[in-house]
């Protein structure tokens, strides 16, 4: 081979080399069950991702709230959705999970959530005490909103013998309670939920009012908060509607490299307007908002970005 010919070659594979990312990453996302706002978002989070973040290539997969962060702790994907109530309990290795999950860090708070619990008008169930040997179409399990019926039972002094449980997809539940199999569907998720509005759309509806559950159900989790569900948000809703509240999150791998994650983080302060045609609330997200301390310490690369915005976090 001639020097000119080795030159050539030299260049040309220089130029392959620079042109490949040195920091190319492949992520898993878990998001949520399908009808849920965390599939779409996933779906947007994917997106902005791999153009924020060169050299990242994101793979979205179904998941739930409590199975997500499991799914980081054990190494089975990189990042999820998560709730607070259940990741506080995940850090501190309370029920549902069976040790302290170390290698969970924060990334951002994006919203609140809702858990309702929907009933047909015609049902005469007015209290959560009146599912007692009632049929229950809950989330299934690994889902925070599963969790969440749980101790919405309990403090009412009812389990799950008191019922009859499923534990099904929004689509099932829809469909369970518009026929008459269930009396009732509870779900954790955003305002006005699509699942929601397709049963309102077949059968008139309600929300059970939650808000003298508030104070028992903060001894088993103090993360619990009291949401307002406004009136008219589904049809036929004359009045406010108080349920139980918590706040959506986002969680990756501790181990995973700090520029990825601070990539990332900027990249959500930076689409929050794209992301609220999917969930509204996220419109008027701040670093500030998306700083927030739930108990979980963040990592090191979304610190760096709040850092940068004049905020400090907790880290591991």
């Amino acid at each position: 081979m001639t020097s000119q010919a080795k030159s050539i070659g030299l260049a040309f594979g220089l130029a392959i080399a620079l042109a490949t990312p040195a920091t190319a990453v492949d992520l898993k996302l878990m998001t949520g069950p399908q009808g849920g706002a965390w599939v779409p978002l996933g779906g947007q989070l994917k997106d902005m991702w791999e153009k924020a973040v060169p050299g990242t290539n994101v793979q979205a997969l179904p998941g739930a709230g409590i199975a997500n962060v499991r799914g980081i702790e054990e190494n089975k994907t990189d990042i999820g959705f998560g709730n607070s109530i259940s990741t506080v309990d995940a850090i501190a290795g309370k029920a549902p999970f069976n040790k302290p999950h170390n290698n969970v860090c924060n990334i951002a708070t994006l919203y609140p959530q809702y858990f309702q619990v929907v009933v047909r008008v015609d049902s005469g169930i007015n209290s959560v005490k009146d599912l007692k040997g009632k049929s229950i179409a809950a989330q299934p399990r690994g889902n925070t909103a599963e969790e969440i019926t749980k101790h919405i039972l309990q403090v009412n002094g009812l389990s799950y013998s008191d019922a009859r449980m499923s534990f099904v997809s929004y689509t099932d539940a829809v469909a369970q309670v518009q026929d008459g199999h269930a009396h009732a569907f509870t779900l954790g998720t955003t305002i006005p939920s699509g699942a929601v509005m397709d049963l309102a759309s077949a059968r008139d509806i309600k929300l059970l009012d939650l808000e003298g559950d508030l104070a028992a159900m903060r001894k088993i989790n103090p993360g619990y908060t009291l949401n307002n569900v406004p009136k008219g948000t589904y049809p036929k809703q004359d009045k406010d509607i108080k349920v139980i509240g918590y706040a959506t999150h986002l969680v990756v791998s501790c181990k995973l490299p700090e520029a990825t994650v601070y990539g990332m983080t900027k990249a959500i302060a930076a689409n929050t307007q794209t992301m609220s045609s999917i969930v509204k609330d996220i419109r008027g997200l701040t670093p500030t908002g998306m700083a927030e301390d739930i108990g979980v310490p963040f990592h090191p690369g979304a610190a760096k970005f709040y850092k940068e915005a004049g905020l400090t976090v907790k880290t591991r």
